[in-house]
């Protein structure tokens, strides 16, 4: 098999384990609602270490293009920073909060385009990033191409060295009774990207996470309740399974967090670091 091959494989697994185990998804944006609310951010924060790499790569006169950036937690801070954001995502629920945090910010150079990527036609920019997004797609050679198409200067993808959807592992076990498949990383990406013939220049981003694996500078869970939230969020749990995933997590609570001056760590998460994936389209504009 191809490492494409291998990957969709891999998505096919994902997606199977979780129908036979979740049953049918849910009709509405699975991304909508308080998930989507969790992705935004204010956009005149100072940037973080990681996020600051990334905006190096801008310039002041660049369209930048997140693919999949649901909320704008990235794209919002770099309109600031460079002539105009857009956004692509399929979540109607990650669009609204897009608005809302943008009109709130006082930002007018920013747009949000409801699609699928892979449907999208017309979109261009400078820079593409798409983040946390490829753990997803299972065309993932035809998601690359149009990244490639649309992205005149550079790419940039960055992924967590533990997927964030495979941070939560334990907890499937605990209420599912069996390990998940994992969906693929940067170890499945990487060999996708050199059938193609892309070289990418790979760097370990220098903020480490106070949630291991989750969003730079999450806050620890203050409270016993905050920390069970913490352990139910994710698409690892399917929607009928809350109230039981709860009794079990509230059950073995202290084995799966501890106490500290800085809130409830999460025991079950391994350390994680983002890794970005980058590579000019164009060396003579870079």
């Amino acid at each position: 098999m191809t490492a494409a091959e291998t990957y969709a494989a891999r998505i096919d697994a994902v997606r199977a384990q979780r129908a036979r185990l979740h049953g049918a998804p849910p009709p509405d944006d699975p991304w909508g609602g308080p998930i989507a609310q969790r992705f935004r951010a204010d956009p005149h924060r100072p940037l973080d270490a990681n996020l600051a790499v990334l905006a190096s790569y801008t310039r002041p006169e660049d369209v930048f293009l997140d693919v999949g950036g649901g909320a704008g937690r990235v794209a919002l801070p770099l309109a600031l920073r460079c002539h105009e954001v857009i956004t692509v995502d399929a979540s109607p629920g990650m669009g609204a909060e897009f608005a809302a945090a943008a009109a709130a910010a006082g930002i007018a150079n920013a747009r949000f385009i409801h699609a699928n990527w892979l449907e999208a036609e017309g979109v261009q920019g400078d820079v593409a990033l798409t983040s946390n997004v490829t753990y997803f797609v299972r065309d993932i050679v035809r998601f690359i191409e149009k990244l490639v198409t649309a992205a005149r200067r550079r790419v940039m993808i960055t992924v967590w060295s533990v997927a964030n959807p495979n941070q939560s592992a334990p907890l499937f076990h605990l209420v599912y009774g069996e390990e998940p498949v994992a969906v693929p990383g940067y170890r499945e990406l990487l060999p996708v990207l050199w059938e193609l013939g892309i070289l990418p220049d790979v760097h370990v981003l220098p903020g480490v996470p106070l949630v291991p694996g989750g969003t730079l500078g999450a806050q620890m869970p203050q409270t016993p309740e905050d920390a069970v939230q913490l352990a139910l969020q994710g698409q690892w749990l399917g929607p009928h399974d809350h109230a039981r995933a709860r009794g079990l997590i509230e059950e073995r609570f202290s084995e799966l967090f501890t106490p500290g001056p800085e809130g409830f760590r999460p025991l079950w998460r391994q350390g994680a670091r983002e890794v970005l994936i980058t590579w000019e389209t164009d060396p003579r504009r870079d």
